[in-house]
């Protein structure tokens, strides 16, 4: 596989339950790589990928020993790397890089309300800030008269079109994570929030920046830190921009049409050769129960359909006479 590092992988799956084809792929795609050292799982990943012009993850990397026995059980595959303190998990789909194992410590409601709050926090980081260019640049009228008046107010001496002071803030931002993850700890976490406060107030006192955009821009920021999976989280980061250009150039048009652009890019995306955007595309009912939401325990009863499992039988159908509970009694 390398010729220098000699990293050993050691891949992992349940005989009966994972679907063979994809033990088979993974051993076929590792064994074909041609590459002098492999450092690390991420850099293994990348040359697994079904395809490598994404910026999406198709492997979940992970070092908790209770997701990898939740994978497993599933009927996944995972790979473990010599050196490598996180293990790979595939195939995986896009809807669980917004779950953690923590969801299924809790009671089913809340931790199906804890999910629909990440994804709403997803949606809102990408769309906010384009919304906000397109309204004001080419679709005003939809703004109610009273709120008008307050971004009027607002705009009234700052010089630049919203494309520009949205680039502005947003930059800054990234600036300020990209500075403050390279630096010790506490000298980070001073620097991201003081150095925010500090510079978006100063922003605004200058007229380089609306009071509006800027509490969009710090809102929008603050909900792609709710993503649980770190690199889900940067390719939010990244999903903004060309929205924000799309929204300059034609409005909530430009919005629509990235969002169809990256509908059909999640369409096509494999990860393994299962469908990505499972159970939404293919659609397949049974596999909602833990994917939007996450239902009741007793309604898993069988694996995920898209991964093809040998066994799809979680829990055995009981007999009538003995589904009610047996309690104790004194």
């Amino acid at each position: 596989m390398d010729h220098y590092t000699k990293t050993k992988v050691a891949v992992l799956s349940i005989e009966g339950i994972v679907d063979q084809k994809n033990v088979n792929t993974v051993l076929q795609r590792i064994n074909d790589i041609n590459f002098d050292e492999i450092l690390d799982g991420s850099h293994l990943a990348q040359m697994l990928y079904d395809n490598s012009n994404t910026v999406f993850p198709l492997f979940l990397n992970t070092e908790r020993p209770d997701r990898i026995s939740s994978a497993l059980a599933e009927g996944k595959v995972v790979m473990i790397i010599d050196r490598s303190s996180a293990a790979l998990i595939a195939p995986t789909i896009l809807l669980e890089y917004f779950s953690t194992m923590e969801d299924y410590d809790m009671p089913w409601i809340p931790a199906s309300a804890f999910r629909l709050i990440r994804l709403f926090a997803v949606t809102f980081s990408i769309f906010a800030t384009p919304i906000y260019v397109a309204v004001l640049t080419y679709h005003y009228e939809l703004i109610p008269k009273d709120l008008l008046e307050t971004i009027v107010a607002s705009r009234n001496l700052i010089p630049f079109q919203p494309l520009i002071e949205a680039l502005f803030l947003e930059i800054s931002i990234e600036l300020l994570r990209e500075a403050a993850a390279r630096l010790p700890t506490k000298v980070g976490q001073t620097l991201g929030i003081v150095g925010g406060i500090v510079i978006g107030q100063a922003a605004v006192v200058a007229g380089l920046t609306s009071n509006i955009l800027l509490i969009i821009v710090a809102l929008s920021a603050l909900s792609s830190f709710v993503t649980p999976i770190y690199k889900m989280g940067n390719t939010i980061r990244i999903l903004r921009f060309p929205f924000l250009i799309g929204a300059q150039i034609w409005g909530l048009l430009g919005i629509s049409l990235a969002a169809i652009f990256l509908l059909t890019h999640l369409i096509k995306l494999t990860s393994m050769g299962q469908p990505y955007l499972a159970p939404i595309y293919p659609f397949q009912l049974k596999d909602w129960k833990d994917s939007v939401v996450r239902l009741p325990f007793h309604l898993f009863k069988s694996r995920p359909k898209h991964l093809r499992t040998q066994n799809s039988v979680r829990q055995p159908k009981k007999e009538k006479s003995i589904v009610k509970k047996n309690d104790f009694n004194e």
